[in-house]
């Protein structure tokens, strides 16, 4: 199996000295050109980090379907969208369009929602969890929801007034077939991992999990991942399921990176404290791309899955980030197993 990679934007603008990208206008046209630039160097996704009540993207449905207006092969996606912001049923329809238009190359990432500027945010957008239930308890009832829409379930009666007379009930629609196969939890622990396994959801781990063993980063998304596909394999599905992991990555080549990253030597892993939980943080990868690539191919993580996604620093700017991806494509990926769609056999 090849290996895919793909970049991972969080969307920031800031009208600040050295920023690319001033306004929300700026994020969201850039964010398309970004997606064009990385399909011609044939990197396999564009995704897009969804945050509410910030300088960043926060709606992505309409930019999916415009970077999928401009493209034709890359997958468009999210890491990930807060589901307890979403109303489930309006969601799947927006889906389903998207995944239409794009000609079934959409791959949602959602998730229980991470640490965010505003206090209880998703209360202002009037979703509360009931008496005795978390957040966690209101994302996971909101996945099920969403998940039985995409796969057609019926979810209202029909209206034998304005139906002919005819009774039953109602799917939403459009209907997209193979979407549900394309929906990817954002999980920050073993546990959640499984629990996504279970629900038949392919797996996106980021820089951070929610828990530390005192094993490094890499080792411990392994054994998620690891647990993951055992939980998968219990469950019975049929398909094989897809894991994607996220990665800091910065090659320094020119006079340029290293004015923005220094000569670069790789950060070590993290720890600390998030929302009162001991979390480790995965490390950055800066340098020559000879010593990355020999770096992240010791990453017992990045070899596990079969997706990669790289973050970029997006308001240096499409051009930047172009030249960013370039030297991953043609320095850092062949040694971590991928190959250019053009040479793919099968």
């Amino acid at each position: 199996m090849n290996k895919k990679i793909g970049f991972l934007s969080f969307g920031h603008w800031q009208p600040i000295p050295g920023s690319q990208v001033r306004t929300g206008r700026d994020a969201l046209l850039q964010t398309v050109e970004l997606a064009v630039a990385a399909e011609e160097l044939g990197v396999d996704g564009a995704y897009v980090r969804v945050h509410h009540f910030a300088r960043q993207l926060a709606s992505p449905f309409p930019l999916l379907a415009a970077m999928a207006a401009r493209t034709s092969r890359i997958e468009v996606g999210t890491a990930v969208i807060d589901m307890r912001y979403e109303n489930p049923l309006y969601m799947a329809e927006e889906a389903g369009a998207t995944d239409l238009l794009s000609g079934g190359r959409l791959q949602l990432g959602i998730s229980r929602g991470s640490p965010e500027t505003a206090l209880r945010g998703a209360e202002a957008f009037g979703y509360v969890p009931p008496d005795g239930s978390s957040d966690a308890d209101l994302a996971r009832e909101k996945t099920a929801l969403f998940l039985a829409a995409i796969r057609g379930g019926t979810v209202v009666d029909a209206d034998p007034r304005m139906t002919g007379g005819a009774t039953g009930r109602l799917a939403v629609q459009p209907q997209s077939p193979g979407l549900v196969d394309r929906i990817w939890w954002g999980s920050g622990t073993r546990s959640t991992a499984e629990w996504a396994a279970r629900q038949g959801m392919n797996l996106q781990s980021s820089t951070l999990l929610s828990e530390d063993t005192g094993v490094p980063f890499d080792q411990l998304q392994a054994e998620q991942i690891a647990r993951y596909r055992a939980a998968w394999a219990e469950a019975g599905w049929e398909r094989e399921p897809r894991v994607s992991v996220s990665r800091s990555v910065l090659p320094v080549v020119s006079d340029l990176d290293r004015q923005y990253f220094g000569s670069g030597r790789s950060e070590e892993d993290q720890v600390g404290i998030l929302e009162g939980v001991r979390s480790r943080f995965g490390k950055s990868y800066v340098g020559p791309p000879d010593r990355l690539a020999e770096e992240l191919a010791r990453d017992a993580a990045v070899q596990e899955a079969d997706t990669l996604l790289v973050t970029v620093p997006n308001m240096l700017g499409v051009e930047y980030n172009a030249h960013l991806l370039e030297t991953i494509t043609r320095h850092v990926a062949p040694a971590l197993g991928w190959v250019h769609p053009a040479q793919r056999t099968g």
